[in-house]
């Protein structure tokens, strides 16, 4: 038996109980869990804006010990330190053979499920789901091989955690996804964590101007910590003509979107310059559609994409991001801002919806 927060219905709190966890099966992997970021994408299964198999467990941001390894696993060993990624991959589909693992089709076709398509969590006989096969709010996970990065040096698990998804997500938006190039201009639209992860991968880069957008003023200056180094307050004056006039008139080089929203996607492109690269971050709601000038979007030659985790592959970006971290040159010590026992989650999300700045963690 383990502890875990259960989402038994959307627009509920999660349930905190006693769950029972199957051993590892072959290609699977047993982890202590010692840390989970609150992330606002669980929000959205929580609210039903996403839809996702119930009951489930969700937390996909998080970081563990191997407590043990099922037949076949050669990757990882027992009391090994390792990260966990929600977007395992297969290594056989179109998307990994191609080098587009973040998005492998059979995680994808298999969903909250294990790779065999069968949960390792259940009560009784209710089958319990594993958000991204993560499922990181709960004492213990079983985890694909591929699910679990291990790094080579010990570093504190809350910070371990946030390089499971805000860390690569933000700064792989910017350096994988973007290419954001050095002395070039950029606007964040949002300032949550993964937004700052954008900042943060802007100031690795060295752009000239970082413009962080956002509605509270608290989490403009909390921005500043992280390399931002304009801010622009949306909710008393026009966004889009604050960053032109931040930028000679002409709109940012590249802009980024990491609220999740149709007006805030529509708010990036409309900030960006000629020839400028619009990438959103954010998920919106499901079914949520931005509009767009066509016409300026051919006129001025901007390019707008999307990008999924960061473009990044995380067997190879996560220890990368470890050094740069031990390096100093991510400021994952400031990002933690608050920490909760696991009985205490809902609290935890709901300081986040009060607009708490930095990151929450749950502690193990």
């Amino acid at each position: 038996m383990v502890k875990a927060a259960v989402l038994w219905e959307t627009n509920n709190p999660l349930v905190v109980e006693e769950v029972e966890l199957d051993e590892p099966q072959a290609g699977e992997v047993l982890v202590k869990v010692g840390a989970a970021g609150i992330c606002r994408s669980d929000r959205h299964f929580m609210h039903g804006d996403a839809p996702i198999a119930l009951p489930v467990v969700l937390g996909h941001e998080g970081a563990g010990t191997v407590e043990k390894v099922g037949p076949g696993v050669t990757s990882v060993r027992p009391a090994q330190q390792v990260i966990l990624t929600f977007v395992p991959s297969c290594g056989r589909c179109k998307s990994c053979v191609t080098g587009k693992n973040h998005l492998c089709d059979n995680h994808g076709a298999t969903g909250p499920n294990m790779y065999d398509g069968t949960t390792r969590l259940h009560k009784g006989d209710q089958r319990i789901h594993h958000m991204g096969k993560t499922a990181c709010f709960a004492e213990y996970s079983v985890v694909p091989e591929s699910g679990c990065v291990p790094i080579d040096v010990a570093i504190p698990m809350d910070k371990a955690a946030l390089i499971g998804c805000c860390v690569p997500t933000g700064v792989g938006a910017v350096t994988s996804s973007a290419n954001v190039q050095p002395g070039s201009t950029v606007a964040v639209v949002g300032c949550g964590g993964v937004g700052l992860n954008v900042i943060m991968g802007a100031a690795l880069v060295n752009a000239s101007k970082i413009i962080a957008v956002d509605i509270r003023e608290s989490q403009l200056e909390f921005a500043m910590k992280f390399g931002a180094t304009h801010t622009v307050n949306a909710s008393d004056q026009d966004p889009v003509a604050q960053v032109k006039a931040l930028t000679d008139g002409k709109g940012a080089d590249y802009t980024f979107e990491v609220f999740g929203s149709a007006d805030t996607t529509k708010a990036a492109y409309d900030m960006a310059g000629k020839s400028g690269t619009v990438t959103v971050v954010g998920i919106a709601p499901w079914g949520a559609e931005a509009g767009i000038n066509a016409v300026d979007m051919v006129r001025n030659e901007k390019t707008m994409r999307g990008t999924y985790y960061g473009s990044t592959h995380a067997s190879v970006e996560m220890p990368k991001l470890v050094d740069m971290y031990l390096a100093g040159k991510l400021n994952l010590d400031d990002l933690v801002v608050r920490q909760y026992a696991l009985d205490d989650i809902n609290e935890a999300y709901g300081d986040m919806d009060k607009g708490e700045v930095g990151r929450g963690v749950i502690m193990y």
